[in-house]
């Protein structure tokens, strides 16, 4: 019953987390408080479980001890009657109508919780800090590798955040429709963020946690629907981009769960349902306009229509990457614009390119960047070189499916053992 009890509260903390401090934020209306709260209560799980089995509904279990456990946190820390009255009439301590946590789910609190973390009077950067780390569950320091910063800065900018929705009075809310417009690039962005972490997790188990991948689409579907009977284009664009993603996710990893690279996946694995869906969406947002989202949505239209990995148009790829380029300019858009110089003109001037980026530092900790010019110099015929940069990826990779597949990279230009 033991193991049983500790799978139970991993898989409820990986699945459930930004549901549960989702919910708890609106319940007791401070980030830290829904925390802490929830990792008491994730702890007490441990334990109660254990000895008397897990409860029907685990989700529900966590919110409702972890809401006591708040409460219990307030009147131990109230210093007066008047401070602790002050909490009685806030709402938290009195019996409130709550949701039916047993039956149905919570549809809207991690969109508002999105909304809260995407308010304009916060930093973007910590915006989308601030929501990876209550949505997703990340630790500072995975976020902090995200960012490219120490984890000592990302700390400092989570807690100013905090305190500033606090301070601020940053209501718990979705905005009228009217007011959505200012905070919608910004929310857009942390979907998708939240999408990229399904859809390659940080740590952890599997590769690719569906469920935030689901969460993520559903999210992005109910802001394309918040925004009026003509949605930005913006938004149809990332639901089509995520669903274009999501559609090849069968196909990426094998029954070993490692990692499978695009060129060499089962292209009958794809689920042809979500592209069908998702093709319209990316012609849709085009006529409004190429924005980033819309120019990624086609890129990964083009290799969703390709029927085999020879059939890509890099042509074109490299056509949209060159524009994404100027509208959205970035290290990891340059990266993956070198990617597709190499496979539209060759590996020699994408190698130029990528040590260009290398020179400059920004990337020097992204795991990827090494990867792809090892796999260059792999594709040059230059075994030793290759075998640097892939040993420089394998110290930087945080996933045990992309490990794997680096370390079996490696194996392949390392000389046989005399």
């Amino acid at each position: 019953m033991s193991a049983d009890a500790t799978t139970a509260v991993e898989a409820v903390y990986r699945s459930d987390w930004g549901r549960i401090v989702a919910t708890l934020i609106r319940l007791v209306g401070d980030f830290d408080l829904a925390e802490e709260s929830a990792q008491e209560a994730f702890a007490a799980a441990v334990d109660q479980w254990r000895a008397s089995g897990v409860p029907e509904f685990p989700r529900a279990w966590i919110i409702q001890t972890a809401r006591h456990k708040a409460i219990d946190r307030i009147r131990h820390q109230a210093r007066s009657q008047k401070k602790l009255e002050l909490y009685a009439t806030s709402g938290l301590v009195r019996t409130v109508q709550e949701p039916d946590y047993e039956t149905s789910e919570i549809p809207d609190d991690r969109l508002r919780l999105i909304f809260t973390c995407c308010h304009p009077a916060l930093a973007l950067e910590a915006q989308v800090a601030l929501t990876l780390r209550t949505l997703c569950g990340l630790e500072t320091g995975e976020i902090a590798r995200a960012f490219l910063v120490p984890p000592a800065t990302m700390a400092q900018r989570l807690v100013r955040a905090k305190r500033k929705i606090r301070d601020a009075g940053i209501p718990y809310v979705v905005p009228e429709t009217r007011d959505m417009s200012e905070r919608l690039d910004a929310v857009l962005t942390v979907i998708y963020l939240v999408f990229n972490e399904g859809y390659a997790a940080t740590r952890g188990g599997p590769l690719v946690r569906t469920d935030l991948c689901a969460e993520a689409i559903r999210l992005g579907r109910l802001v394309r629907m918040l925004t009026g009977p003509q949605p930005p284009a913006e938004a149809t664009a990332l639901v089509a981009l995520m669903l274009l993603h999501d559609a090849r996710r069968d196909a990426r990893l094998d029954e070993a769960g490692d990692l499978v690279v695009l060129d060499e996946q089962d292209r009958s694995r794809w689920d042809q349902g979500q592209i069908a869906e998702a093709l319209p969406l990316v012609e849709e947002a085009l006529r409004g306009g190429p924005g980033p989202f819309a120019v990624q949505a086609a890129i990964a239209a083009l290799h969703c229509q390709a029927a085999r990995a020879d059939d890509t148009d890099w042509p074109q790829i490299l056509r949209l990457y060159d524009l994404l380029e100027r509208l959205q300019p970035s290290p990891i858009v340059s990266l993956n614009r070198a990617v597709a110089v190499a496979m539209a003109h060759g590996p020699q001037p994408a190698l130029a390119l990528i040590d260009e980026l290398a020179a400059d530092g920004d990337l020097d900790g992204y795991h990827l960047l090494h990867a792809a010019r090892a796999d260059l110099l792999r594709r040059m015929g230059s075994p030793v070189e290759a075998a640097k940069s892939y040993a420089r990826a394998l110290g930087l990779v945080t996933h045990d499916s992309e490990r794997r597949f680096l370390e079996r990279r490696l194996r392949e230009v390392q000389p046989p053992a005399a």
